[in-house]
């Protein structure tokens, strides 16, 4: 057997004594100032203090403007002789709690936590984000209640942002997910704030790449709803777009009638509504974000590659897929050339570039307002319809009613801190 300094090495690591299911369990609540030292100072008498060993099974700590929320749960180990029993160990956490009250002068409350409860039906824990501007507190209140009517648990809350929206993240256990949605998705109708789900886990901080729609979603306004006042048909137009982003209409044949009545039109007027183009706020802020934490980001439009590779171009980004206008002799012939980028048409572009990048699906976000970009949303890992149509905000995994595109990145899960720091 090998020595090390004359201490004999053993092979076998030592069972170590662990809490049964039946042992007691106690919960110390402590409250009061923010300041350096009280964690480490409960911690301390905790292993000090004599009495019965214990170990710790949860913690979770919180300052909210400078006020102290930490919750620790320990469970009696097992000593020869037995375990302690319950009036035992909350007796001897109460002598912890008055030491830590001694020592730094915060509140220290001693609870029984041995029966936790039956197991939740539906174990797997989900994040609600409540966003706005502002966030009306019967939002905040409808979720809870919502939650709490479906027999679900808000374990944690915690502020993702104030600016430019303020977002909320709730920790939801013991709640099944379909039913989560539909609950709060009548909260948000009734109080007008944005309500997401996303399921808790690696996968939601596992994202790579984003695709973005273009007209309304990008930018403001559709692209070829400007071509068409300046052919003079912006009316007839505007009704066929309306149609096909409503799911009236198929979005093939409404994009071969729209641009069918731009035939004639000069091809600069390519180059002026490009430069007339107006980013949604926040665009810029949620692409140079995802870009310096390693995602890759483009565009897959169903508007047209004259105006839609310029824009990837000047935003940097990184892939970009749209139709292409017939151009002859300096001028629009009110035809396509190659393959339409219809609703079937952006899922398989979204799968083109994943696979280029070697990115999983699921590691994928695709966000959109319009009937065409369905199959996109359900296509990604996570889909988020963007101030969308009420028919495609029904059918994505997600969706955001704010005027901001960077509001994505709470939806994703990162802080305003986080953005803060990726943006230079």
């Amino acid at each position: 057997m090998r020595h090390d300094g004359g201490v004999p090495l053993d092979p076998t690591p030592r069972p170590q004594p662990v809490p049964t299911p039946q042992s007691p369990r106690g919960l110390l609540t402590v409250t009061g100032a923010d300041r350096p030292g009280v964690t480490a100072r409960l911690f301390s008498a905790l292993a000090e203090t004599p009495g019965p060993r214990v170990e710790v099974i949860d913690v979770e700590q919180v300052v909210v403007h400078g006020h102290l929320v930490l919750g620790v749960v320990v469970g009696a180990l097992p000593v020869e002789g037995g375990v302690a029993d319950e009036p035992t160990l909350l007796a001897h956490l109460s002598r912890v709690a008055a030491g830590v009250t001694a020592a730094v002068g915060v509140r220290v409350d001693v609870e029984s936590a041995t029966d936790p409860g039956p197991a939740p039906a539906d174990g797997r824990p989900h994040h609600v984000i409540v966003l706005g501007r502002p966030v009306p507190p019967d939002a905040v209140a409808g979720a809870a209640r919502a939650i709490a009517g479906i027999g679900g648990n808000i374990d944690a809350i915690r502020r993702l942002s104030d600016y430019p929206v303020t977002s909320f993240e709730l920790t939801v256990s013991g709640a099944e997910a379909t039913a989560l949605r539909t609950a709060l998705a009548a909260v948000a109708a009734a109080t007008g704030a944005d309500i997401a789900v996303e399921q808790v886990g690696l996968a939601r901080r596992s994202k790579r790449l984003i695709v973005l729609d273009v007209d309304s979603t990008l930018v403001r306004g559709e692209v070829i709803d400007e071509l068409a006042a300046r052919a003079g048909r912006a009316a007839e137009v505007a009704r066929i777009t309306a149609a096909a982003m409503n799911g009236e209409l198929d979005f093939a044949e409404s994009l071969r009638a729209r641009v069918a009545v731009l035939a004639g039109l000069p091809a600069e007027v390519l180059d002026e509504v490009r430069e007339a183009l107006v980013l949604t706020p926040g665009a810029r802020t949620l692409i140079r974000t995802l870009q310096r934490l390693g995602f890759r980001c483009g565009i897959v439009s169903g508007g047209f590659t004259q105006i839609v590779d310029p824009l990837a171009e000047t935003l940097g980004l990184d892939f970009a897929a749209a139709n292409t206008l017939e151009v002859v002799d300096g001028k629009l012939t009110g035809g396509l050339v190659g393959e339409i980028v219809d609703r079937p048409g952006k899922a398989r572009a979204l799968e083109r570039f994943a696979a280029e990048y070697g990115i999983p699906m699921e590691q994928t976000v695709a966000v959109g307002d319009g009937a065409n970009d369905l199959d996109m949303l359900n296509a990604a890992g996570l889909g988020i319809a963007f101030n969308a149509k009420p028919f495609v905000r029904e059918q994505a995994h997600t969706a955001l009613n704010q005027p901001y595109l960077d509001a994505v990145l709470q939806v994703l899960g990162f802080t305003r801190d986080e953005v803060l720091d990726a943006v230079p």
